[in-house]
């Protein structure tokens, strides 16, 4: 059976990112670099090797840097050029003209809401949500992955990752139907469960594929915790109405809304690089010791 592809992706990332003030007070959080890379170059690059092709970005106020970081840089790229350097780093920065849109989000009104915002562009085909600041690390890519089990079954899935039962309040949680492999049919949703009340330890880690029914259920979907139009309540609703599995995605994820998230993600993917490995074990070892 086929299935419409996966085509298009949507980043929200109009957040303020108070977590990391007064570092985000003009940059974005999605700017915030690990390693080398911002964590938004991580997204779009998990996007691409999925055979993602247009980039959608749910911006606010503030959040002009992630524009400028994928337009061209004439006068970096030629300075560089006339000095004799190597500009293909920049390569990875590029998207092609109409692969990518932005659209503002003027309130903050919750993820639901922000991803509502895109429904014009995103129009009659499922696509994929990436949340940048849960950074995903491992290969293929955790949306590749979501993708191949996307092709054999089609509808709405999410990413999930299992945790010890004693952190499962911290996040939401899937109540699980069958699982064959990787793949569990998801039965229901439950956000923040209390530990002897949770229907697993599976929570959702920040990669999405819905079909775009979700954008008529969101049209009408009321506020939720926090005062906010929560996209957990809209796909509670999609579930018995239509397939709703979840991925296990083999690979770490690093909470990058966290301080200390983030410096784990930034030192992961250092000990993770030939070309630094060795010299960042060592200095870890040395601040430990």
């Amino acid at each position: 059976m086929t299935h419409k592809p996966i085509r298009k992706a949507v980043f929200p990332v109009a957040g303020l990112g108070t977590r990391f003030l007064p570092a985000t007070k003009a940059i974005p959080k999605e700017m915030l670099p690990v390693v080398d890379r911002p964590l938004i170059q991580y997204a779009v690059d998990e996007a691409r090797e999925a055979g993602i092709e247009q980039m959608i970005f749910v911006t606010g106020r503030g959040k002009s840097a992630i524009e400028d970081h994928f337009d061209i840089a004439y006068e970096l790229e030629r300075t560089m050029t006339d000095r004799g350097k190597d500009i293909s780093v920049l390569e990875p920065t590029r998207l092609g003209p109409g692969n990518c849109a932005y659209v503002r989000q003027q309130e903050p009104m919750g993820l639901g809401h922000a991803i509502w915002c895109a429904r014009d562009i995103v129009g009659d085909e499922p696509f994929a949500i990436f949340l940048p600041d849960e950074f995903m690390h491992g290969s293929p890519g955790c949306m590749a992955q979501m993708v191949a089990e996307y092709n054999r079954v089609g509808g709405n899935l999410l990413s999930v990752l299992e945790v010890p039962h004693e952190q499962v309040s911290s996040y939401g949680v899937i109540d699980p139907g069958l699982a064959q492999g990787k793949l569990t049919e998801v039965k229901g949703l439950v956000e923040k469960p209390k530990i002897e009340a949770a229907p697993s330890n599976l929570i959702i880690s920040g990669r999405y594929i819905l079909q775009p029914e979700v954008m008529r259920v969101l049209e009408h979907q009321g506020k939720g915790a926090g005062g906010e139009i929560q996209l957990t309540d809209a796909m509670a609703q999609m579930i018995g109405n239509q397939p709703f599995h979840a991925v296990t995605f083999d690979g770490a994820r690093y909470d990058c809304g966290s301080k200390t998230g983030y410096i784990e993600a930034n030192l992961a993917v250092a000990l993770s690089r030939p070309d630094m490995a060795d010299e960042v074990r060592a200095m870890a070892q040395r601040l430990v010791g």
